[in-house]
Formats: structure tokens, sequence, C-alpha cells
């Protein structure tokens, strides 16, 4: 601690990321990056960038990314908001609409949120999720403050249908609902159609996962303009230029792939379905996962020990020492050669028990 550090800094308690190894020679399935490489175009438009966009400074709009982002999801590019990765998104949008009021999340959920609270001075309630990790729509219904919700979930993997949500969204028209879809793409539904009829919803999204971007980090916001304009006046008062050009070309090119976007979504939920019948054979209990991740645990086994053996073999997973999900890990969908060598691995650990 330095002595000059200001008070705030002294009293935060940082999110940790997922364990980042030196070596490639480990099985990564603890941050969740796609099981596949990035589209053929986007690797394309990234060798296409040339010296003199690098020499200028970006497009501070990203207004060619707006553009495709805004025709996938059939909005106007004012409803679209680009930043550094949805973390940045979402920084910039608690400091424009959450600083300093009350904030409803739920008690098991991404883990930044609490950090953002601090950091930004928020009132943040959790709502306890029910027995089997579903959400309490009618809990959250009750409050007059403020939403803001991941979906799906983070890192249960359990998702919300769209009509639950709308049903938050309208039931008060003056309450801001904040949907965090970082895992957009696997199969849950999205809130976005919902966008153009409400003015008190707002959707955050990452090509991290759904595009196979976590290398170049891009996310970005859909909403009415209005709160666009807000987060367009926090990110001008911190940092006019978040998305370098290599940047915006590669995640416009992304979006633009439907094609890649659909087989490569198809591909992780097979492969998701194949890791969760593994699982279930060897006797774990495996929540029905909307995200690329699987939310797991060994009613035998202890979490902390089947953590401890796997990262002994060289396969990570991730783990958190709550107690309500202590014996659960959260395990990345991998590719087949992957998924495979977890599933050994974790077959010798019981065996051995």
């Amino acid at each position: 601690m330095s002595r000059f550090w200001v008070e705030k800094v002294t009293e935060l308690q940082p999110y940790v990321p997922g364990e980042q190894p030196a070596t490639g020679s480990v099985v990564k399935l603890n941050t969740n990056e796609h099981a596949l490489s990035p589209s053929d175009a986007v690797m394309a438009a990234i060798s296409a960038v040339q010296g003199e966009q690098l020499r200028r400074y970006p497009d501070p709009a990203a207004s060619g990314l707006c553009d495709a982002i805004a025709a996938v999801e059939g909005l106007t590019a004012a409803c679209v908001f680009p930043g550094n990765g949805s973390d940045e998104v979402l920084a910039h949008l608690w400091f424009a609409f959450l600083s300093g009021r009350t904030v409803c999340t739920l008690d098991t959920t991404y883990g930044f949120y609490p950090v953002w609270a601090k950091l930004y001075g928020s009132q943040l309630v959790e709502v306890p999720v029910l027995e089997d990790f579903s959400v309490d729509i009618g809990a959250l219904g009750q409050s007059h403050d403020a939403i803001v919700l991941a979906n799906p979930n983070a890192p249960t993997g359990l998702a919300l249908r769209r009509a639950d949500i709308e049903s938050l969204v309208a039931s008060n028209r003056d309450r801001l609902v904040i949907i965090d879809e970082a895992y957009y793409g696997f199969g849950a539904e999205s809130a976005a159609p919902l966008v153009a009829d409400y003015d008190n919803l707002m959707i955050s999204r990452s090509l991290s996962k759904s595009h196979a971007l976590a290398g170049m980090r891009v996310g970005y916001a859909l909403a009415h303009p209005d709160l666009i304009e807000g987060l367009n006046r926090v990110k001008d008062s911190f940092n006019s230029y978040p998305l370098d050009a290599v940047a915006q070309a590669a995640a416009t090119a992304a979006i633009s792939d439907a094609e890649w976007f659909e087989q490569a979504s198809q591909a992780v939920a097979q492969s998701r379905a194949q890791l969760t019948e593994g699982l279930g054979s060897l006797g774990f209990q495996v929540l029905p996962s909307m995200a690329n991740f699987v939310f797991t645990r060994h009613p035998e086994v202890g979490g902390e020990a089947l953590f401890a053996a796997l990262r002994q073999e060289g396969v990570l997973v991730r783990r958190w020492s709550k107690p309500r999900i202590g014996d659960w890990l959260r395990i990345t969908v991998g590719s087949g050669e992957q998924n495979e060598r977890l599933l050994t691995s974790v077959a010798q650990f019981l065996k051995n028990q």
C-alpha cells in the first residue's frame, strides 16, 4: 500500500481474472475463450490493415463497426456504443447511470458487479438465486431500483427467456434494466429485439466469446439513443479512442460474417452437449447451460480437491471459494480433444479415490 493512495483505492477489492498460464502445454478451460479460431474474414481484415491506418488515430466513433452491428440487429447506429471489451462498456455504463444509486443483481453472478458498485459508490442489493440456481423474477420485480443481470448467468450458465426479461422491463418503465449478454450466441434468447420498444433497457455484449476475439478486446452496448449519448459522454471524458484501427477492422469483419457465427455457435453447442453427457456419465450434476461453459459438481468429491487434481494434470478450470458454490466447477467448453483430456483426467481422479 502506498502512502499516496486515495482512500477509495485502499478499500477496493479488485476483480481477479482467470489464470493465464505462460506455457501452452496446459488445457486451458478456465476463462471461457471460444473453442474455435476466429473467422477467416477476421484474419484477412487484420492482414489488410495499412501502415497509414496505424500512423493516424482511429475513428473515435468506430462508425463502420457500429453500422455493421446495427445492420445485424435491425437498429440504427445511434443505438450502438462500441468499447474496449464489454467490461469497459459496463464500467462506463455503471458510471453513467448507476453511480451513487441502489442496484439490484443476483447473489451468484459475475464477480465484477460488486467491484464496480464499490468503485462508483452504488448500494448493491444481491437477490438470492433459487435452490436450483434459477432467477427469482418475482423477487427482482419487487424492486424499483435499477437491475443488472447476466444472461446467460455466470457462473451457472442458466438463461432467462426473453419474455421474462420483458416482464421486468415493461413492469416499470422508470427502472433501468441492464442485461449483460457476454455469453450471447450459444443458445439463449437475446433481449436485443426489445431495445427498439423500450428506452429503459440496455444490452451489453462481448466479442470475446461469441466471435472468438478475446485477445482483441471489443464489446458494445445496444440501447435507446438517449442512453447511448450518456455512454458517449463518459467515454469522451475518459478515452476518445478506445478501439484501435486493427480492432475495428477485425470486429467489423467478425460481425459481418454471419455464416461463421452460425456454424461456430452450433459447434460449441454440440461440444457442450458432449461434455455434459461425458460428465454425467461420471456421476456429475451439470446445470443446463446456454453459455460456452458448464457449471458442475460431483456429489462425492469436493470442488477444491478436484480443482487441484486437474491443475496438477495440466487442466485448468475455474472455482470460487464462496460457500454456496465452493464444490462447483466452471468448465469452458473446449475442442473435442480438450474435452476428452479433461474427462480422462477426471475419470482417473475418481478411480483413485
